[in-house]
């Protein structure tokens, strides 16, 4: 089912889009900032890198990702929501977690967000890789961290499932290779459910991402997609085993995009997944990608079909787009560089 599956994306390939894209974030609506940042950087090592606040429409969002360690050997020393922070942020060829807070929210008692996982939602989880997940996840638990999934419960073991302040679900997983990334932990992926992969993989192809492995396991299949700075051009992923693919796959410093298949969805014509934007289910809101240009690279984007949420000239932010894809996921299209988003900056 996985190896047809990719077969089949590779027919009548979409054409690329145009501007080089690049996976450049996730993001994830939060309750209180003042518990999920200390949880994702005191805890698993991330770093926040920018913010954007936008007091006009109560809301600030914070960007978040891994840095690896003793590149240049310094820590990060720009300041979030300044100007140079846009600059580093908006050009970055990684992956951000970008964490949506909006006013008020820590102050509601019963106010929750959706964090996927329940029946027929779409959004999984985010992941970050360790060279030891048992020792790594002794160390959560001693820190207060809650679980899902302890290492060595239930069938899959060797991996856990955290939960974050807001019931997001956070995997961890052992690296192949001891000691060649420098950080106790990476951000290592995002997994979202899918129809048809067929269709997704195709999709995705079209914004530059590689199929660096894939997995069928009876009942369900795993695609595994990395973005185009984390591809090494000189390998032939297609023509790896298992072994292999998953061992390189584990020892990326970069995150992939991890699609999940039921199998026979696909011949439900009545099936979808919930995007996580829903007014329920608001929870995880969307994938972004960077590109030179938005208004070609939504050009591209329109032939595919799928439609748009926002075109780059609809709504108050102008010069950005969200796109849908063949789930009905939302992906946010973001020029290169950064505009002018009518944040308040950080003098």
């Amino acid at each position: 089912m996985a190896a047809s599956a990719v077969k089949a994306a590779a027919t009548n390939a979409f054409k690329k889009v145009v501007g080089r894209p690049t996976w450049q974030q996730t993001m994830l609506r939060i309750k209180d900032p003042s518990k999920s940042i200390p949880f994702y950087c005191d805890h698993f090592g991330m770093t926040v890198i920018d913010s954007l606040d936008f007091p006009q429409w109560s809301f600030k969002i914070f960007f978040l990702t891994t840095l690896k360690e003793g590149d240049d050997d310094k820590a990060y020393t720009l300041t979030p929501g300044s100007q140079e922070a846009h600059d580093y942020m908006w050009s970055i060829e990684g992956t951000c977690l970008e964490l949506t807070y909006n006013y008020g929210t820590e102050d509601q008692g019963d106010f929750k967000y959706h964090p996927g996982n329940q029946d027929k939602d779409g959004f999984g989880h985010v992941a970050f890789n360790t060279d030891d997940v048992y020792e790594a996840c002794n160390k959560l638990e001693q820190k207060g961290v809650q679980f899902k999934k302890k290492p060595d419960e239930g069938r899959m073991k060797g991996i856990a499932f955290a939960y974050d302040p807001d019931g997001y679900w956070v995997e961890i997983i052992k690296r192949t290779t001891p000691n060649q990334i420098p950080n106790k932990f990476n951000f290592s992926q995002t997994m979202l459910r899918i129809k048809d992969p067929s269709k997704s993989i195709k999709f995705y192809k079209a914004f530059g991402m590689t199929v660096v492995r894939s997995k069928n396991y009876g009942d369900f299949s795993n695609y595994f997609l990395a973005s185009s700075p984390n591809v090494d051009d000189s390998v032939d992923y297609s023509s790896l085993s298992d072994d292999e693919a998953k061992a390189r796959l584990s020892d990326m410093f970069g995150p992939i995009l991890e699609l999940t298949h039921n199998h026979g969805t696909e011949n439900d014509a009545d099936f979808r997944h919930f995007n996580g934007n829903e007014d329920d289910k608001k929870g995880f809101g969307h994938i972004g990608f960077l590109v030179d240009d938005v208004y070609s690279a939504c050009d591209s984007i329109r032939e595919m079909g799928y439609g748009f949420k926002k075109e780059p000239d609809g709504g108050t932010m102008k010069g950005l787009a969200f796109a849908y894809d063949p789930d009905g996921y939302q992906i946010e299209i973001i020029k290169r560089g950064g505009i002018d988003f009518g944040d308040k900056k950080v003098e």
